[in-house]
């Protein structure tokens, strides 16, 4: 008997992968917890029955979440990431070895342990000595910050049930506030191609554009998730994301990436037509 996971995209919109078998699966106290193993995504995490990342593809996620803006900002020292438990950001982010701190806010400390024991290539710099991991509601912690970080990232769940607070204005107006003056803003987008995602698109992007003076939005192409088309945020006190990139000093680098680059960085912010009638 051939076993099946199907992620529902939208009411009428299903996506279904082949799964060999089930390696996890937890009740931790915010939600349901599901590790598969699949024939072509390799390993995923599922919460509540909805996918998160896949093993083959969260490289493209992690990766447009993190380097944009590092790509734009010359001078991270101390960064914000919201969320990230499975660790693939965190993973990102201490590939910069001018960052000196990085904290991570998860509300679910089991997501995080079950991603360390079954997706090491993700969660395997959690450990980073510059790293603190902080196990609580997000909104509560960000609201107690103020000229704390040079960057914040917003890597959380869909904006439905423990999610549905960091989409909102107050939120925003803490990360600005939690934010130096010349901070960055990222946050996941999600997709603009359902109209039941389209929707949070449009709230999001209207609430922060009421608090960032810089406020855009650049996407990528993530094949398991919701059309394959998402969106981030790019908010800024200061950084405009293409007059500022510093293309070559991000190249001096020499990051290892699969799939950013500062020539996607710049195609990334030009919008299809829909997207931008959806936004502006």
């Amino acid at each position: 008997m051939e076993l099946w996971y199907t992620d529902q995209h939208t009411k009428t919109v299903r996506f279904s992968m082949k799964v060999e078998e089930q390696l996890a699966s937890y009740e931790s106290e915010y939600q349901k917890i599901d590790i598969l193993k699949t024939e072509e995504f390799g390993k995923v995490l599922v919460l509540d029955g909805e996918l998160m990342i896949t093993q083959k593809d969260e490289f493209i996620y992690h990766e447009m979440i993190t380097h944009v803006s590092m790509a734009v900002h010359p001078n991270v020292r101390e960064v914000l990431v919201v969320g990230a438990g499975d660790g693939g950001t965190i993973r990102e982010l201490t590939k910069y070895p001018h960052i000196r701190h990085i904290d991570m806010v998860e509300l679910d400390e089991m997501v995080t342990k079950l991603c360390m024991e079954y997706f090491p290539e993700t969660a395997s710099k959690l450990t980073d000595p510059r790293v603190q991991m902080y196990f609580e509601e997000s909104l509560r912690f960000v609201r107690q910050k103020n000229n704390e970080y040079d960057l914040i990232i917003v890597d959380c769940a869909d904006p439905y049930g423990p999610a549905e607070g960091l989409f909102t204005r107050e939120f925003y107006g803490n990360c600005y506030k939690a934010l130096k003056e010349d901070g960055i803003l990222i946050n996941q987008h999600e997709s603009p191609y359902y109209s039941e995602h389209s929707r949070s698109v449009q709230k999001a992007h209207k609430q922060i554009t009421l608090v960032f003076p810089y406020s855009t939005v650049y996407q990528c192409h993530i094949p398991s998730y919701p059309s394959g088309h998402w969106l981030f945020g790019f908010a800024s006190k200061k950084y405009d994301p293409l007059e500022d990139l510093k293309e070559n000093k991000w190249n001096s680098l020499e990051i290892k990436t699969r799939y950013y680059n500062t020539d996607l960085h710049k195609g990334s912010f030009y919008l299809p037509t829909y997207v931008k009638e959806l936004l502006y």
